[in-house]
């Protein structure tokens, strides 16, 4: 038997607006409606299930491994978008991306307040 990550659920202040904030930056397909979900589906078939809250809830850290041509286009609509990103978790590096590990990586927040993360090499480089 085999084990594979299938979705989560992740609070939102405005679940449209915070699935379709993360689809579109990182070209996905249009978020669906899935019962009272907002379903973002990956390449890999996972789904980030955006659901309506007004209950605080604290930004939490989604990482994402993204191919060079996704990188490129992220950055630049992040940039042309005037999206506040940075170079490393605490936002020292502010508008800036780093090379770690031999690829590119940039952190930033969604609409919620989640804490992004595009990264074209794994941490550790393999």
């Amino acid at each position: 038997m085999t084990v594979r990550f299938n979705h989560t659920i992740i609070a939102a202040k405005d679940k449209v607006r915070s699935a379709r904030f993360l689809a579109e930056l990182l070209g996905l397909p249009e978020p669906k409606p899935v019962g009272h979900f907002q379903a973002v589906t990956l390449d890999d078939g996972v789904s980030l299930d955006y659901i309506s809250t007004d209950t605080d809830f604290p930004g939490q850290h989604y990482a994402f491994l993204v191919s060079d041509d996704v990188f490129d286009a992220l950055i630049t609509k992040i940039r042309d978008r005037g999206i506040e990103h940075w170079a490393d978790p605490r936002g020292q590096r502010r508008n800036e991306i780093n090379t770690n590990d031999g690829g590119r990586g940039v952190y930033f927040q969604d609409p919620s307040g989640h804490y992004m993360e595009a990264i074209t090499v794994p941490y550790g480089g393999w």
